[in-house]
């Protein structure tokens, strides 16, 4: 082309490419109506520019012509390059849709449908869904809580077509416009109501239909995707791929703890093993086996994608996608799956699915039925299952009693704290006997000075002479670890703990600040948390009275021990105080309330339950018995005077 306009060479070049791609578009074209249509409109554009460049040849001198030719050739010129230029974009669109080329331009459009809970917005671009409204809740900003938004989120289904000259192209439906005949709408109760969208393959007897059915009061949409008439459209033995990705809006009151819960899960056919993407790593994930669903977590909500009839195929793959500190303050992070969806190219096939939108709450995911309650991260195996079906089930009570959350958590904890009773009774009495015998044990380390062998065999002699186990103090505190770590994960994963209000907490689900510093410390944050700051207080306290307790271990060993809670007494403190200062509130609550019952149960044994003078008095009359040696006791006795003799041998020589 030139400056001028069309020379001769550019009107071949174009000929001799609209006629190559016009045997294109007549083998793949569904109907001789729209292909003569076609050629009518090219013709047309030949016709114009044909006349524009013998205008343009036949009067290049002719000043007369020339300014007549100015009024009126430039707009017949605009108009022919405007025809012209519309007809490559026809021809585009037919190399690159083939079929469903009369498809790539049109009106946008956007429908809703919405129940009690949840509104649905679909868009016939991609025939999509757009956005998600969760109609019950709220962000921490107080806006409308959406899932996802339509400029940051994909869904495309990848169909491999035949080309008409023996290959395959790709068609993306996310470029194509959908067609409708139905309405938005809204359903309550137990009614249902469904809203059909089709591609049309240029007849009206093939198609791919998209179906979504909404129920009402229910968080989950059915998705039915149906090819009819799509055996020659479709090539036979490539599945229907589904690409499905969004980046997760900033729902909540910092980005840092929804990146650390958010992530991808999805779980297995053949032995309904879940799965997922470390939240500590972002990385792609191939699937081994055919996949029943797939779900993209957020700190608080999800969305997933189910396989109601048939699994989803093993040939699909996920992603999670960092997005790095400080680049956006509206999203979270990247999810994206590629699903692989079994259809063979049949004439009338039908996949099922189901989209889940809705709150990570433990009862409302099991209901669902499919396993994706497993998606709450309520710890390692032991801790999960005390978290289930002990310590959720009593928060549940409690907090279905419809009293305020902050009361429902000191219940949970004084609950918690009874069960746990006779565990810091048995600590306690074996710190007491401890205490007892720290005389005692002080006097053999004098007797036997630095002969730790022989001074080791006569404190065990001690301690089965007066039926005193140095152990007993132990074995309680390994039986309480499973309860201590799985309420560390519970208060986290507690959907019911979001935005609920206590005392001077706004939101018991993140951190309570009640100042605010301006700058932001390494490893400690930018505000003030006054729970974590009275849990670090009651940490103090909680340590020296544990240090009390701990202090008759006697000799070297007591010592040592006191030595070392006397640190701890000072140093987990403000350990605790760093690491709480931007958790949950309510979990450095839940801390605080324990640390003060424990006290208080400490001081009540020791005032009212253990006569330390009886103890001391009964551990005397002990000594008076003949104890017979344990099994283990005779062992281990035997193991020191066979180690005692080998250390003498060691010395002769």
């Amino acid at each position: 082309m030139s400056a001028k306009g069309f020379d001769k060479n550019s009107i071949i070049g174009l000929v001799l490419i609209g006629a190559i791609l016009l045997v294109s578009y007549v083998l793949t074209s569904p109907s001789e109506e729209e292909i003569k249509a076609q050629q009518e409109k090219e013709k047309l554009a030949k016709a114009k520019l044909e006349q524009v460049e013998k205008e343009k040849k036949t009067t290049p001198n002719d000043s007369t012509i020339v300014d007549s030719s100015m009024a009126v050739i430039p707009g017949v010129a605009d108009s022919a390059v405007a025809l012209d230029m519309d007809s490559i974009k026809n021809i585009e669109a037919l190399v690159k849709y083939g079929g469903f080329a009369n498809l790539a331009t049109g009106e946008k459009e956007a429908y809703v449908i919405e129940n009690e809970k949840i509104k649905v917005t679909l868009s016939n671009k991609g025939g999509r869904v757009a956005t998600v409204e969760l109609k019950e809740f709220h962000t921490y900003d107080s806006l409308p809580l959406h899932l996802f938004h339509e400029d940051s989120s994909r869904f495309n289904i990848e169909l491999t077509t035949n080309d008409g000259l023996g290959g395959t192209k790709v068609i993306s439906t996310e470029n194509l416009f959908f067609d409708t005949d139905d309405q938005s709408f809204k359903v309550e109760g137990e009614n249902s109501k469904s809203f059909s969208m089709k591609l049309y393959h240029g007849s009206k007897d093939k198609y791919l239909e998209y179906k979504y059915t909404l129920s009402g009061n229910s968080y989950t949409v059915d998705l039915e995707v149906n090819s009819v008439g799509f055996n020659d459209v479709i090539s036979q033995g490539f599945p229907y791929y589904l690409n499905w990705n969004m980046f997760t809006p900033n729902q909540e009151k910092t980005i840092v703890n929804q990146k650390n819960i958010s992530t991808i899960y999805y779980q297995y056919t053949t032995n309904e093993e879940w799965d997922y993407i470390s939240p500590a790593s972002y990385e792609k994930e191939n699937m081994d086996d055919d996949v029943d669903w797939v779900l993209f977590k957020q700190q608080y909500f999800s969305s997933a994608l189910i396989a109601t009839e048939k699994p989803f195929g093993s040939d699909s793959d996920i992603e999670t996608i960092d997005i790095p500190e400080g680049q956006s303050a509206d999203y979270v992070q990247g999810m994206t799956a590629n699903i692989a969806i079994p259809f063979e190219g049949g004439n009338n096939e039908s996949f099922a699915m189901q989209y889940y939108f809705g709150p990570n709450k433990f009862e409302v995911l099991k209901d669902v039925g499919v396993g994706i309650e497993n998606s709450i991260d309520f710890g390692w195996p032991v801790i999960k299952q005390v978290n289930k079906y002990v310590i959720r089930n009593v928060f549940t009570f409690l907090n279905n009693t419809g009293m305020n959350i902050g009361l429902t958590i000191i219940l949970l904890t004084f609950i918690i704290k009874m069960i746990l009773f006779p565990i810091t009774w048995k600590t306690y009495v074996s710190s007491a006997k401890m205490r007892v015998l720290k005389p005692e044990i002080a006097e053999l380390t004098e007797k036997y000075g630095n002969d730790k062998m022989k001074k080791q065999q006569a404190t065990m002699a001690l301690y089965r002479q007066t039926g005193v186990n140095p152990l007993a103090g132990c074995i309680p505190m390994l039986i309480q670890m499973p309860i201590l770590f799985a309420l560390f994960r519970f208060f986290p994963a507690t959907f019911d703990l979001r935005q609920k209000s206590f005392l001077w907490a706004e939101d018991l689900s993140t951190y309570d600040s009640i100042y605010d510093l301006g700058f932001n410390i390494p490893m400690y944050g930018d505000h003030i948390s006054l729970f974590t700051l009275m849990m670090a207080v009651s940490m103090i306290f909680y340590t020296k009275v544990n240090s009390q307790m701990t202090a008759g271990m006697g000799g070297d060993a007591g010592g040592a021990m006191a030595s070392q809670m006397k640190i701890m007494t000072y140093l987990m403190p403000i350990m605790m105080l760093f690491f709480f200062n931007s958790y949950a509130a309510g979990l450095s609550f839940y801390y605080l309330i324990a640390n003060v019952i424990t006290i208080f149960q400490q001081f009540a044994i020791r005032k009212w339950i253990v006569d330390e003078d009886k103890l001391r008095a009964k551990i005397q009359a002990n000594k008076t018995k003949k104890k017979k040696k344990s099994g283990f006791a005779s062992k281990l006795e035997k193991r020191m005077k066979d180690a005692q003799a080998m250390q003498q041998q060691r010395k002769k020589r």
